[in-house]
């Protein structure tokens, strides 16, 4: 989606409500990070291991945690009946958000940036053959994904042009993030999200419903956002006020008596790890579409399972400060 200018907000510390999950500290429900190899290309394996630190927001585990008080408000605005839908394919190349690791002596360009003032200026190692969401042609997000897995740094650019009539690379906006770091974009920036947040760690992966867990949180769009955001976003992207609208960075979870012993297997993995970790609103968009990337290996069963996962069955984690103009 278009990317709203926001201007720069005042904050505190932020945390999820019941947990230690205030970038710094040890969080016990979080993820070690093995070190194995990762693999190079598009849409490459990471062979287990996961993008920032163990206690960062994207790998807290978030099933104990409390519910919202406006919970229901909230999951109501989005859409009780309103089916989960995986915003991913198996055949269409682009459906979904692709991403390429790249070594880390890959040749860098500079980017002209849009948003120029809350963009990393760069250079990006872009190689030649780096997927555009959507594709070359696309009118979309068009979002770029790299990741240097050598010196484990992630370069995200949302609407990437290639360059074209003497111009170099530009794109609307710009992030750069060190994998190792729990460091948060600066207070009311955005990054190539519309919350400010990475992009990649929020997505399902194949290779790692393979084998067999998501250890991570998700990340899921909706129609209807306000003026706010909660940790871990940093921007908002609405002009409403309204309270019954949800807050970009808004996490939710899906209810520990939801049974996802019949769905198969690559649905489970996906649900399972929405019960544990849930899912973080990251950008306006349809009503509970969750992002993952496209694979010709997923179970095409997956699709029709979702469809039976409504919005009433999430509920949102009790949320912490939350940033208003």
């Amino acid at each position: 989606m278009r990317i709203a200018a926001v201007s720069r907000a005042s904050i505190g510390v932020f945390c999820l409500a019941g947990l230690a999950a205030c970038g710094s500290g040890t969080e016990p429900a979080g993820v070690d990070a093995p070190t194995g190899s990762v693999d190079l290309g598009v849409n490459a394996s990471l062979n287990g291991r996961v993008p920032f630190p163990a206690d960062n927001a994207w790998n807290l585990r978030v099933d104990t945690a409390g519910v919202d008080p406006a919970s229901d408000i909230l999951i109501a605005t989005i859409g009780l009946n309103t089916s989960l839908h995986p915003d991913w394919g198996t055949t269409e190349t682009f459906y979904g958000i692709p991403y390429i690791v790249v070594a880390g002596n890959t040749p860098t360009v500079s980017v002209t940036f849009e948003y120029a003032d809350e963009s990393d200026a760069g250079p990006y190692p872009i190689p030649a053959n780096a997927p555009i969401e959507g594709g070359s042609a696309s009118s979309g997000d068009r979002h770029i994904l790299i990741i240097d897995r050598d010196n484990w740094v992630l370069y995200e650019l949302y609407a990437a042009y290639p360059p074209s009539g003497g111009q170099g690379w530009r794109a609307g906006s710009g992030a750069i993030f060190d994998l190792n770091s729990n460091a948060l974009r600066p207070a009311g920036w955005t990054s190539a999200d519309a919350a400010g947040l990475p992009i990649f760690p929020g997505l399902a992966r194949y290779d790692e419903v393979s084998a067999g867990a998501i250890n991570h949180a998700l990340r899921f769009t909706a129609a209807q956002t306000r003026q706010a955001y909660v940790y871990p976003a940093r921007h908002w992207a609405s002009s409403s006020t309204d309270p019954a609208r949800p807050p970009m960075g808004m996490r939710v979870r899906l209810k520990a008596g939801f049974d996802t012993s019949g769905y198969p297997h690559d649905a489970r993995v996906v649900l399972d790890a929405l019960k544990k970790y849930g899912m973080i609103l990251a950008d306006n968009g349809s009503n509970w579409y969750v992002s993952g990337v496209s694979d010709t290996r997923w179970d095409p069963a997956i699709f029709d399972a979702f469809r039976t996962v409504k919005g009433s069955d999430f509920e949102v984690v009790r949320m912490g400060t939350v940033v208003t103009p």
